[in-house]
């Protein structure tokens, strides 16, 4: 798996205008590849007098599927410099879709894999970008008497608590960068006098 990867922000749409002719590039993170082509219908839909809706999605950290259309411009011309730009800036989970409502000035092959490739590009610096990074799930299971402190010391030094349960004893779900796994338990077992529990489970994503 990869230790991390970078994502749009949030969804968005950013609009350029190049020889009269109007490009919206619309992006949205997409977990998996029926969201990103659900958005995609939903792009379409809302633009359907468009002369043009091309797309391109990158899903999995490791980019495993990568997949673009041109929707009629000139093969070549439009998806792939838009999956070329998501790559180029190592997005991944993220859909772009540009629409263009055509001004009466031919931009040419060139102008077209500008004008696609740039829209992206564009909306990814005025949407932003973010990096989520591998962790470890885990649990730490803690009498009442030290739980309160212990949440603290895990906030106050930046651990993800991702969520508290209070029974006979109080669990804390957090997250820990594999590498952080055996000091982390060295610190709880210090910080607990041995008297807490540490479980680790799956592996997820998270912001960085």
């Amino acid at each position: 798996m990869q230790d991390e990867y970078r994502t749009v922000a949030r969804a968005g749409v950013h609009e350029t205008e190049i020889n009269r002719s109007r490009f919206l590039c619309a992006l949205a993170p997409a977990a998996t590849e029926r969201e990103a082509q659900d958005f995609v219908a939903a792009v379409r839909k809302e633009h359907a007098d468009a002369t043009h809706n091309c797309w391109a999605y990158v899903i999995g950290a490791d980019a495993s599927v990568q997949k673009a259309s041109d929707d009629g411009e000139p093969g070549g011309t439009a998806g792939v410099p838009m999956l070329q730009m998501l790559l180029r800036r190592d997005m991944r989970y993220v859909v772009a879709v540009v629409t263009r409502y055509f001004g009466g000035v031919k931009l040419g092959a060139g102008g077209l894999i500008r004008a696609y490739g740039g829209s992206v590009g564009e909306a990814l610096d005025a949407l932003g970008t973010i990096t989520r990074r591998r962790f470890r799930l885990a649990t730490v299971t803690v009498d009442h008497q030290r739980a309160g402190k212990v949440q603290n010391d895990l906030r106050s030094t930046g651990r993800e608590v991702r969520d508290v349960r209070y029974g006979e004893e109080v669990t804390i779900e957090i997250g820990l960068p594999d590498a952080d796994v055996d000091a982390f338990r060295a610190w709880l077992a210090d910080a607990t006098s041995g008297t807490a529990r540490l479980e680790l489970g799956g592996e997820a994503y998270g912001d960085a």
